[in-house]
């Protein structure tokens, strides 16, 4: 575990990476960025094969109140925008170094340019995270987003460029893996709680996820 006197914003080109940050605990992948603020401890560890920018810059080049709003979300979705941006600035690294450095403010504010209030997918997403065993039909999502299923299915193609069972089979095993890794709840008992119908389909899941059993990767986060 270290930490920095500079803002570093860490970016998803390939693959997934689990990251610890100031105690907050998520995964990374080409949907999702994590922000870490000067001072803050963090400590990851990659999945699979994967490539990750690293942008580093000082506090003056974001401003006091965009750092502070970062420090308390930590994790940040990426649009169909940025995504975009960040595989021209990784491409771009690998020639010149000059015209990824330009990049570097287009792709802040790209990252930035999120409404402070959370969006319908934040609440919807949070309200997932709380229970995610619970039926989440497509109808039962849209109802907490507050629309209608043929809506919420345009607002996850604009904003996160995924489908809503998608983001649900995400958080689902986000919560098993964070249950493996950090309590001694049974393999079945964290798939019931996540939603998997058995622990046999948990096992296909994480197969398909990480390329590990659950068992397996028990025992390499507890190592």
């Amino acid at each position: 575990m270290h930490q920095h006197d500079h803002v570093q914003l860490v970016l998803p080109v390939v693959g997934r990476l689990e990251i610890e940050i100031g105690g907050r605990g998520g995964r990374l992948d080409t949907g999702r960025a994590a922000f870490v603020a000067p001072g803050a401890d963090h400590v990851q560890a990659g999945d699979g094969a994967n490539r990750f920018l690293i942008v580093e810059c000082e506090q003056a080049d974001l401003g006091e109140a965009a750092v502070e709003r970062m420090r308390r979300q930590v994790f940040l979705p990426i649009s169909p925008a940025a995504r975009r941006l960040i595989e021209f600035v990784d491409l771009s690294a690998s020639m010149s170094s000059t015209t990824a450095w330009r990049c570097t403010p287009l792709l802040l504010e790209a990252l930035l340019d999120v409404p402070q209030a959370p969006s319908r997918l934040e609440i919807l997403s949070r309200r997932i995270e709380l229970e995610p065993g619970l039926d989440w039909s497509v109808p039962a999502m849209a109802q907490v987003a507050g629309v209608s299923p043929s809506r919420l299915h345009a607002l996850f193609r604009a904003e996160l460029g995924r489908t809503p069972q998608q983001l649900l089979s995400e958080i689902r095993l986000r919560a098993v893996q964070d249950g493996l890794a950090r309590s001694t709840a049974s393999i079945a008992e964290l798939a019931f709680k996540a939603g998997y119908s058995d622990q046999s389909a948990l096992t296909r899941a994480m197969r398909r996820g990480t390329g590990l059993t659950p068992g397996a990767y028990r025992r390499r986060h507890r190592q």
